[in-house]
Protein backbone atom coordinates (compact mmCIF):
# COMPACT_ATOMS: atom_id res chain seq x y z
CA UNK A 1 0.00 0.00 0.00
CA UNK A 2 1.25 3.20 -1.04
CA UNK A 3 1.26 5.56 2.02
CA UNK A 4 2.36 9.82 1.88
CA UNK A 5 3.28 11.48 5.04
CA UNK A 6 1.66 14.70 6.11
CA UNK A 7 4.64 16.62 4.75
CA UNK A 8 4.02 15.62 1.64
CA UNK A 9 0.48 16.21 2.03
CA UNK A 10 1.53 19.95 2.88
CA UNK A 11 3.84 20.27 0.08
CA UNK A 12 0.86 19.14 -2.66
CA UNK A 13 -1.50 21.34 -1.15
CA UNK A 14 1.31 23.90 -1.10
CA UNK A 15 2.12 23.34 -4.81
CA UNK A 16 -1.40 23.04 -6.25
CA UNK A 17 -1.17 19.79 -7.12
CA UNK A 18 -3.99 17.70 -8.55
CA UNK A 19 -5.25 15.34 -6.27
CA UNK A 20 -8.08 14.51 -4.26
CA UNK A 21 -7.70 14.23 -0.58
CA UNK A 22 -10.98 11.68 0.81
CA UNK A 23 -11.59 11.47 4.41
CA UNK A 24 -13.26 8.78 6.33
CA UNK A 25 -14.36 9.47 9.49
CA UNK A 26 -17.36 9.75 10.72
CA UNK A 27 -19.38 12.97 10.42
CA UNK A 28 -19.11 14.15 13.95
CA UNK A 29 -15.48 13.57 13.56
CA UNK A 30 -15.19 15.75 10.31
CA UNK A 31 -16.97 18.52 12.04
CA UNK A 32 -14.40 18.50 14.71
CA UNK A 33 -11.53 19.18 12.72
CA UNK A 34 -10.80 18.50 8.77
CA UNK A 35 -8.12 19.03 5.83
CA UNK A 36 -11.07 20.15 3.58
CA UNK A 37 -11.23 16.24 1.83
CA UNK A 38 -14.28 14.76 0.65
CA UNK A 39 -16.52 13.30 3.45
CA UNK A 40 -17.35 9.62 2.94
CA UNK A 41 -17.30 7.50 6.21
CA UNK A 42 -15.44 4.12 5.73
CA UNK A 43 -18.72 2.36 5.88
CA UNK A 44 -19.94 4.18 2.39
CA UNK A 45 -16.78 4.05 1.11
CA UNK A 46 -17.23 1.20 -1.63
CA UNK A 47 -20.97 2.07 -1.90
CA UNK A 48 -20.03 5.82 -2.64
CA UNK A 49 -17.11 4.82 -4.74
CA UNK A 50 -18.05 6.63 -7.69
CA UNK A 51 -16.99 9.78 -6.02
CA UNK A 52 -13.54 8.58 -5.68
CA UNK A 53 -11.73 10.24 -8.76
CA UNK A 54 -9.53 7.57 -11.29
CA UNK A 55 -7.96 10.21 -13.58
CA UNK A 56 -5.87 11.64 -10.68
CA UNK A 57 -4.30 10.48 -7.47
CA UNK A 58 -6.06 10.20 -4.28
CA UNK A 59 -4.94 10.56 -0.90
CA UNK A 60 -7.10 8.51 1.92
CA UNK A 61 -7.04 9.84 5.52
CA UNK A 62 -8.53 9.24 8.97
CA UNK A 63 -7.55 10.22 12.39
CA UNK A 64 -4.97 7.80 12.65
CA UNK A 65 -4.44 5.86 9.42
CA UNK A 66 -6.00 2.88 10.07
CA UNK A 67 -9.14 3.57 8.97
CA UNK A 68 -7.69 4.88 5.86
CA UNK A 69 -5.88 1.63 5.34
CA UNK A 70 -8.65 -0.40 5.29
CA UNK A 71 -10.80 2.18 2.61
CA UNK A 72 -7.80 1.85 0.27
CA UNK A 73 -7.71 -1.83 0.38
CA UNK A 74 -10.73 -1.94 0.64
CA UNK A 75 -10.94 0.73 -3.42
CA UNK A 76 -8.00 -1.42 -4.46
CA UNK A 77 -10.23 -4.85 -4.42
CA UNK A 78 -12.51 -2.31 -6.49
CA UNK A 79 -10.01 -1.68 -9.05
CA UNK A 80 -8.58 1.49 -7.84
CA UNK A 81 -4.76 2.08 -9.00
CA UNK A 82 -4.25 5.36 -7.67
CA UNK A 83 -4.81 5.58 -3.84
CA UNK A 84 -2.51 6.67 -1.09
CA UNK A 85 -3.04 6.32 2.78
CA UNK A 86 -1.81 9.49 4.74
CA UNK A 87 0.57 8.03 7.31
CA UNK A 88 -0.44 8.94 10.84
CA UNK A 89 -4.10 10.43 9.75
CA UNK A 90 -4.83 14.02 11.04
CA UNK A 91 -3.06 13.35 14.16
CA UNK A 92 -0.17 13.23 12.56
CA UNK A 93 -1.14 16.58 10.94
CA UNK A 94 -1.63 18.12 13.97
CA UNK A 95 1.97 16.63 15.50
CA UNK A 96 4.01 17.82 12.63
CA UNK A 97 1.96 20.38 10.36
CA UNK A 98 -0.51 22.32 12.75
CA UNK A 99 -0.38 22.26 16.38
CA UNK A 100 -3.32 24.96 16.94
CA UNK A 101 -5.76 21.35 15.23
CA UNK A 102 -8.27 20.41 17.08
CA UNK A 103 -8.48 16.53 17.69
CA UNK A 104 -10.43 14.15 19.71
Amino acid sequence: MKEVTVQELKNMMDRNDEFQLIDVREPFEYEVSNLNGLNIPLAGIVIESDKVAKDKPVIIQCRSGKRSAQAVMLLEQQGFENLANLKGGILAWKEEIDPELDVY
